[in-house]
């Protein structure tokens, strides 16, 4: 099993920029793909980026987030990140972390999810 901490959320202005962190422990990072998703009030749970296990590191994410977001992930250090540019209101909701033992980047079944970290983005 595999615990999740989410740490940097907060509230920024339109156009602003914020790095959400993923803090992992428990078992062996590596082997599990990472990612992130969101809900926004009201709204469904929807996927927002994802990286795969292992050394490769693929990464792939949702329209509304590419270019304008980036996922990484250090496994030295059981860390994985979300570094968020060009922030707009649209992108306001709770952000999870997300794990997937042996997934690829679109994490389709979860196997562990972290409590959320709120991002407000204000007009």
């Amino acid at each position: 099993q595999v615990q999740l901490v989410e740490s940097g959320g907060g509230l920024v202005e339109t156009g602003g920029s914020l790095r959400l962190s993923c803090a992992a422990s428990g078992s062996t990072f590596s082997v599990y793909a990472l990612g992130w998703f969101r809900q926004a009030s009201g709204k469904e749970r929807e996927f927002v980026a994802g990286i795969s296990w292992g050394t490769k590191s693929n990464t792939y994410y949702s329209h509304s987030a590419e270019g304008r977001f980036t996922i990484s992930r250090d496994n030295a250090a059981n860390m994985m990140y979300l570094q968020m540019e060009s922030l707009k209101p649209e992108d306001t909701a709770v952000y999870y972390c997300a794990a997937e033992l042996y997934g690829s980047f679109s994490l389709r079944k979860v196997d562990y999810w972290g409590k959320g970290t709120l991002v407000t983005v204000s007009s």
